[in-house]
């Protein structure tokens, strides 16, 4: 096993993975920001090393600051976590060139999975379903108006580079096309230094069903089961669970199959996600994208299978087997994530960074988690993600776990900051949600809108 691995991120992901590894015996090294100075993973980590100013530009997407910090703590491997350089498959490379071991994908899969437009090409390969669209990089708005004519609207414009909601539009008709494409490409652009678009026909009334893949070098694939995300606001996940209520045995079957046959044809190795539109009307699902790192809902998939995920990705890292085979997984009752934000939902979420002058965390109880970086004096600072803490409940059925997470939330108590955790509740007890009634559009589409009323 690895004597010492560097955790390439911040916030809780950062302490979940440093846990992980002290439970194995790992030594770690946190990196920071000079705003992230008095960070809990600083804190926790048996080693520290500054990286680069605030700005993540400069600390924690700066690739040879952190190769280099690597290299000067003796550190054998690199976790990226999620976000910042997690899917950059130059730094992959990167690390495989100075023979330090990233914790994740190969940077030749990572190539090939994280471009839509390619993932799309082998997934048609592997025999797994794909929603009807562009075949190829759409550049300009010509190519947009004939694909789209030729597969008819609604249509979703993406960036084919994208991720975390960015260089995403929704197309009812021609008319509204030019600008959203003009406007989807300029912000991809932006984000990712590539403007390349593609086109899909938009499903709908859709779930957002995910599959969460484990594989090793010893081609060995499993998967742990599958997760709804369709409580979505701007293409943002704000609450997962795990199984979807969408989903009887025959579906589960198919679709988590579908996912194993698609890791298995690119050869991946380690955590991932496979991520499927589910048409509700046809029963039909449809390959959207892959995620090539730890997602942020992993919580809700280790309640439900035992096994834990980053435990997994270090092992798989290290070059051994999976402990666990498909047929020693076994699924137990229901868990759901709620992200916890310093946000106020009140003023279009703006967001909240400031000084947690008092702090209760939720516990207590059988199958109740808090995943957080926070404690009471520190300082969130307003340079990265608003998300502070998931709250993370598992009951014996989805009504367990649903009264479980309302309990939570109700005890919940932040001071100093503003958070979602009210909306979080709200959202939770509403009726369409506790029956299991919604889709990719309810968020948006019904519960803001009276959400916002009540404001």
């Amino acid at each position: 096993m690895f004597n010492k691995i560097l955790i390439a991120n911040r916030g809780e992901i950062a302490v979940r993975i440093i846990r992980a590894a002290r439970e194995l015996g790992v030594g770690t090294v946190a990196i920071y920001s000079t705003a992230d100075h008095d960070a809990l993973h600083v804190h926790l980590a048996d080693e520290a090393i500054c990286v680069g100013p605030a700005r993540s530009t400069e600390s924690y997407l700066n690739m040879n600051n952190i190769l280099s910090a690597a290299v000067a703590t003796g550190a054998q491997a690199i976790h990226p976590g999620f976000g910042f350089l997690s899917e950059n498959s130059k730094f992959a490379r990167l690390c495989e060139e100075m023979n330090i071991k990233f914790i994740g994908p190969s940077a030749k899969v990572m190539d090939m999975m994280g471009d839509k437009i390619n993932a799309r090409a082998e997934m048609i390969k592997a025999g797994v379903p794909v929603t009807p669209g562009s075949e190829g990089e759409v550049h300009t708005t010509d190519e947009a108006v004939k694909i789209a004519e030729e597969i008819g609207y609604p249509i979703m414009l993406k960036a084919s580079a994208g991720g975390g909601g960015k260089g995403i539009r929704k197309v009812n008709n021609v008319e509204e096309l030019v600008p959203a494409f003009e406007a989807a490409q300029a912000e991809a652009q932006a984000a990712f230094g590539n403007g390349a678009m593609f086109i899909e026909r938009m499903i709908f009334p859709a779930r957002h069903i995910e599959v969460q893949i484990l594989g090793d070098s010893h081609g060995n694939v499993i998967h742990l089961g599958e997760r709804d995300c369709s409580l979505q606001r701007n293409n943002q996940k704000v609450l997962e669970e795990s199984p979807s209520v969408a989903i009887g045995h025959t579906l589960r079957e198919a679709i988590t199959s579908a996912a194993v046959k698609a890791a298995a044809h690119v050869g991946y190795e380690n955590a991932g996600t496979i991520e499927f539109l589910l048409d509700e009307s046809s029963g039909n699902f449809y390959f959207m994208e892959m995620n090539t790192r730890v997602q942020v809902e992993h919580p809700v998939t280790e309640f439900v299978s035992g096994v834990d995920i980053v435990k997994e990705q270090i092992r798989v890292a290290n070059g051994n087997e999976l402990s666990v085979k498909q047929e020693d997984v076994t699924f137990s009752g229901h868990a759901i994530e709620c992200r916890i934000n310093a946000e106020n939902p009140k003023f279009n979420f703006a967001p909240s960074p400031g000084k947690i002058t008092n702090l209760f965390l939720p516990s207590g109880g059988v199958g109740l988690r808090v995943d957080s970086a926070m404690y009471s004096g520190y300082s969130i600072p307003p340079y990265y993600d608003s998300m502070i803490a998931k709250v993370i409940v598992h009951g014996e059925n989805r009504f367990e776990a649903l009264m479980k997470m309302q309990r939570a939330l109700m005890e919940f108590d932040v001071e100093g900051v503003i958070t979602n955790v009210d909306f979080q509740l709200e959202l939770i007890s509403d009726p369409h949600v506790v029956a299991g009634d919604y889709d990719t559009s309810f968020l948006g589409n019904v519960f803001l809108p009276e959400y916002q009323k009540e404001i």
